[in-house]
């Protein structure tokens, strides 16, 4: 539910308020003992609406209903917000090929899902003291199996690890490659 609460009935302030009927047409501006009156001769709540226009605005319905509808707006908007993380995938120098595909798959999968993905070529003991060409080369294959596209959103750089990069979706380059995919199967 909302965390400001509305004013009710004999809770609002205003001296005048512009209020809306139960059927949704538009009374006026009319006096708070007024508007009262005719929220009390529809069996209805006065609900302020609008507290900050001026005058503020009023609506004449029931408040039970009002929050249900309310709160069921919220919880549709909270539904709609994506929240994206950044997934870290691990490979080694040693990793063979099969698992590399497996772990690209997963990247995908995660890219797919609008998930940042960071790919760190994990270092240790003698592996370390390799020549950098060769490791960012490795890291750039693993990179090309990668069955989705992507755009560096980071570079690759030494890391304390080892070396690391991160990649983001790229919406405009997957539906180059999906529409290519479709025209050769046709």
């Amino acid at each position: 539910m909302a965390t400001d609460r509305l004013r009710i009935n004999n809770e609002i302030r205003a001296r005048e308020l512009r209020v809306i009927g139960a059927g949704g047409e538009n009374l006026g501006v009319l006096a708070l003992d007024a508007a009262l009156a005719a929220a009390k001769q529809a069996g209805l709540d006065l609900i302020e609406i609008s507290p900050s226009a001026v005058p503020p605005v009023a609506k004449i319905t029931d408040y039970g209903k009002f929050e249900y509808e309310r709160s069921k707006k919220e919880k549709v908007a909270k539904a709609k917000v994506k929240i994206s993380e950044t997934k870290e995938v691990q490979i080694k120098v040693g990793t063979g090929d099969n698992d590399m595909l497996l772990k690209a798959k997963k990247a995908a999968e995660w890219l797919s899902e609008g998930h940042r993905v960071r790919a760190e070529l994990f270092l240790k003991g003698r592996y370390k003291g390799m020549g950098e060409e060769f490791l960012k080369d490795r890291l750039e294959k693993f990179l090309l199996r990668i069955p989705y596209a992507y755009k560096l959103a980071e570079p690759i750089t030494r890391s304390p690890k080892g070396f690391a990069g991160v990649i983001e979706r790229d919406l405009l380059a997957q539906a180059k490659r999906e529409k290519e995919k479709q025209q050769l199967t046709q």
